[in-house]
């Protein structure tokens, strides 16, 4: 199996207002370390800027720097820590908890109870409800099903006592051996793959466009390509009460 990692085997972005956030990246997940100097062109130094609608209720880190876009809505009972962009029409929900160095393009949805950081969410893609997103990205028209979490760090992830870093991710994909350089790595999904509910992305997984992963699925690390339908079978027992 040939396999191609690059920003455009998962994502079309040639209608992407901020496609430069992928220039240069030879493999996908590179975007993620520049995301801190991109967010920090866009509106560092900014502090607030607010071109649509914010309810009384929602919470902006005093002193952040926090752009959103026109016709996006921040619903009450939201929270937001810089740096973070909302782009326009995008819809943070009550609830919603956007940690910081966050890039939320336009239309995308942060839903009720969705936690969010470090991450990008290209046009339209929706962590509607109960997601935890972390060091990932998100396609144009993904959705997370109820429940979904993007694990971000593995379990065995020790601390080196003498050095205090934690071990890089390292990825199988076709044979080959991938260092990510990362020690936080969430999950890559391909324009229009979507989750069932409470499904689990372990760190490390990347999906290409259009696959469908079950609900209740705990995906291992690893790559998963276009137009796959990741399923899960589960045995059920009938017994007589008694």
């Amino acid at each position: 199996m040939t396999v191609q990692l690059s920003p455009a085997d998962f994502f079309d972005l040639s209608e992407e207002t901020h496609a430069d956030l992928f220039k240069g990246v030879t493999i996908v997940w590179e975007a993620l370390p520049r995301l801190s100097a991109y967010l920090a062109r866009l509106v560092a130094g900014k502090g607030h800027q607010i071109f649509g609608a914010v309810a009384k209720d929602a919470f902006l880190a005093p002193g952040d720097d926090i752009f959103i876009g026109p016709g996006a809505v921040v619903e009450p009972g939201a929270f937001i820590a810089g740096p973070a962009y909302i782009g326009p029409d995008a819809h943070v929900r009550h609830g919603a908890y956007i940690r910081g160095n966050a890039f939320i393009a336009a239309g995308a949805i942060v839903g009720h109870a969705t936690e969010v950081k470090n991450s990008i969410l290209l046009s339209g893609a929706y962590a509607p409800h109960f997601n935890y997103v972390g060091d990932s990205i998100l396609g144009r028209g993904v959705n997370l099903g109820a429940g979904t979490k993007l694990s971000n760090l593995t379990v065995v992830s020790v601390k080196d006592p003498e050095t205090g870093q934690r071990p890089t991710l390292k990825i199988l994909i076709g044979g080959e051996l991938f260092d990510t350089g990362l020690t936080k790595l969430g999950a890559i999904l391909g324009d229009g793959a979507q989750t069932g509910c409470n499904s689990v992305l372990n760190p490390g997984v990347l999906i290409g466009p259009r696959s469908l992963v079950y609900a209740n699925a705990s995906l291992p690390k690893g790559y998963y390509p276009a137009d796959t339908l990741i399923k899960l079978r589960q045995t059920f027992e009938y017994a007589e009460r008694r």
